[in-house]
């Protein structure tokens, strides 16, 4: 027979074992001074946020914004999220990139963090924005250029190179460069003619967001001038690429002026786009006939620029019969342009797409896949040229 008064007894003398409300509470406040008092720990879980909780938790506490606003603590961010590109500008417009899941604008209007009208973005370089105003429509005064992070809306007027309005009336080019590990503080390459009557003798001057002061780099050079149409930071130095002249990089740390060479293709003509993305400097070519003309090559640049290579092939056959529009008025080419080119990450080189633009509408094509999306359309499509577009890219960089 079991003795159930005796295991009933023992059952009464076991000690119980359970939390109050007060108990949980206590703990939890006990678990979460621990963590708020570790720079380090705060530091890994911040690290996991997206950049919009950052902005958010930086009017939490004076330490929470000191500590999200540090140097290390951004520099580590960005690059651990890899620098997202969620979407780019065109003119003051505003193209997420995922159309199922759109990122919210960075802002609603670009001229509203400005002191003066008339704001363009001039160059987009890994997050941070050079823009330039140019006065009320009329106005004979030169430009004032200025730096923009979109993402934390810090905003840096960059002295004019000189006080005399002809000098600075000589500006032919004003380029960014800044990267989050190789150029931290940031640099304004600036190229103007040295003689009105002489269009191809110019000047390299450099202004550096660390003294805050412009320094002449070449006294005087000489190339034909269509050479500075537009340019590119990747590598620790500045590029230009044209149709129809050699391609020259400037390289800021020995500060000299060096060629790049050309694909190897004789039969490549033109350039349709130049743009680094995710580390890697490309460029897209075609050939000057109707049957290559949707046949693109995306070439990569070795990191020692001693050639280009072939990195993807992009087929567009598909799209004159989804969008019919990308056929010319004349019938026998594609009226479309290349404007970014965003590369996957490393595990994930399925996720690398071209953004193309045809009239009004903007299309993702993915690389891989070959599949393509509508993902936008442009108010007033002609104001927007190639060279009208500007990835944005999320960084918490301060200057």
């Amino acid at each position: 027979m079991v003795n159930s008064r005796h295991k009933l007894k023992k059952a009464r003398n076991t000690p119980k074992t359970c939390f109050s409300m007060e108990d949980s509470d206590h703990h939890s406040t006990q678990s979460g001074a621990l963590v708020g008092s570790s720079d380090d720990l705060l530091t890994e879980i911040f690290l996991r946020l997206p950049v919009t909780s950052i902005l958010r938790f930086k009017s939490v506490s004076k330490h929470w914004r000191l500590l999200l606003s540090h140097r290390h603590f951004t520099q580590r961010y960005d690059i651990n999220n890899h620098s997202k590109s969620p979407g780019l500008f065109g003119c003051n417009t505003y193209v997420p990139y995922d159309v199922d899941n759109p990122s919210t604008p960075p802002f609603s209007s670009l001229g509203s963090y400005f002191d003066r009208p008339r704001v363009r973005i001039v160059q987009s370089c890994n997050g941070l924005l050079l823009c330039s105003t140019h006065g009320p429509k009329g106005s004979k005064a030169a430009p004032r250029y200025y730096v923009f992070n979109p993402t934390t809306k810090q905003l840096a007027l960059i002295p004019p190179i000189h006080e005399s309005l002809k000098v600075r009336k000589t500006i032919r080019f004003m380029g960014l460069a800044y990267h989050q590990t190789d150029c931290v503080h940031y640099k304004v390459v600036c190229i103007r003619s040295l003689e009105p009557d002489d269009r191809d003798l110019f000047q390299i001057q450099i202004y550096s967001s660390d003294t805050r002061e412009w320094k002449i780099s070449i006294e005087t050079f000489s190339v034909p001038s269509h050479v500075f149409q537009q340019g590119v930071y990747w590598n620790g130095a500045v590029y230009w690429v044209t149709e129809y002249y050699k391609y020259l990089y400037f390289k800021l740390d020995v500060e000299k002026l060096q060629t790049l060479p050309l694909p190897r293709s004789s039969q490549i003509l033109l350039k349709t786009y130049f743009g680094e993305s995710g580390g890697r400097l490309h460029l897209i070519a075609y050939k000057n006939h109707q049957d290559y003309r949707l046949h693109l090559n995306v070439y990569e640049m070795f990191s020692d620029h001693s050639r280009w290579f072939v990195k993807y092939q992009v087929v567009l056959k598909a799209l004159p019969r989804a969008f019919p529009d990308i056929i010319s008025r004349y019938g026998f080419s594609y009226d479309f342009k290349v404007i970014d080119v965003v590369r996957g990450e490393e595990e994930e080189e399925e996720d690398t797409f071209v953004v193309l633009k045809i009239r009004e509408k903007i299309i993702k094509y993915n690389v891989h896949d070959k599949s393509f999306k509508h993902i936008y359309s442009l108010p007033r499509p002609n104001c927007f040229h190639e060279n009208s577009f500007h990835r944005y890219t999320e960084t918490l960089s301060s200057f």
